[in-house]
């Protein structure tokens, strides 16, 4: 009797992305993601999208996931179940950002005006698109339960900002530089809709926190946790590791990220309930 088949050998290592730049444009990128990891581990890897920010902590959390690209309320989640943080973005220089409430250019809308307006948030954990204007908005005194006539979590800033501009929402949430930069809301639009930074305008910016991270699953061996936080925090040496960088991270190099450093986070996240 013939032994039966060998099982399809599963791939050495899996590295999740979120949803929020749209699945679309994350598995389209996922390809240079997965050969820029294969050579810095010299192994097979899988990049994935998961369907939500809160499936993206559980798959880490689980096993199914060897390190993922985390939103600052995942990294905060894991890091206080004994995760650790390798590496977390720099963008503009800055380790920190802050979010923009935006309505459609011309729509005059501010703090006082939004009663009875419709908002379209990205996704319950993610830091720029839901937690921190929630937060801000609570700090004026404005339950959104209350102010919004409807809410809607729309996955990904770019579905949230399509929402608005085609009419189904009257204000989102888009993450932006913060203050010390100069720059203001229209860079973080730019980067979700190319060339659309024109097409909304400021309600308010919330305050600043953490950048997004890339948390290290506890089972992975200590020798590969090494070769991963050396490659990423090399990525910005290479032509190729620059536009990696931009194109699928938002950010212009890594660094080391410091340990319990998203801590703070859980003020904003009790804040928002």
């Amino acid at each position: 009797m013939s032994a039966p088949p060998p099982n399809p050998a599963r791939f050495s290592f899996r590295f999740g992305l979120p949803p929020s730049l749209g699945n679309a444009l994350a598995r389209e990128r996922a390809e240079r993601l997965t050969a820029f990891i294969e050579r810095a581990l010299s192994r097979k890897v899988e990049v994935s999208v998961a369907a939500s920010y809160e499936a993206l902590a559980k798959d880490l959390l689980a096993g199914r996931a060897d390190a993922v690209w985390a939103p600052p309320f995942v990294c905060a989640r894991v890091e206080a179940m004994g995760v650790r943080v390798l590496a977390r973005g720099v963008r503009r220089g800055r380790s920190s950002y802050r979010s923009a409430l935006v309505a459609r250019a011309g729509s005059g809308l501010t703090l006082e005006k939004l009663q009875g307006t419709r908002v379209a948030w990205v996704d319950r954990d993610s830091v720029g698109g839901y937690l921190l204007p929630v937060a801000y908005l609570k700090a004026k005194g404005q339950e959104p339960v209350k102010t919004f006539a409807a809410q809607q979590f729309a996955g990904s800033y770019k579905a949230a900002l399509e929402a608005v501009q085609g009419g189904v929402a009257d204000v989102a949430s888009i993450f932006c530089p913060p203050e010390s930069t100069g720059l203001s809301y229209a860079d973080g639009v730019e980067v979700v809709l190319p060339g659309k930074g024109g097409a909304f305008e400021l309600i308010a910016y919330t305050e600043e926190a953490p950048n997004d991270g890339v948390p290290v699953g506890m089972g992975v061996a200590p020798e590969v946790v090494g070769q991963l936080e050396r490659a990423l925090l090399g990525l910005h040496e290479s032509e190729d590791g620059k536009r990696l960088l931009e194109e699928l991270f938002s950010a212009e190099r890594f660094e080391p990220a410091p340990r319990m450093g998203y801590r703070a986070l859980y003020r904003v996240a009790l804040a928002s309930l």
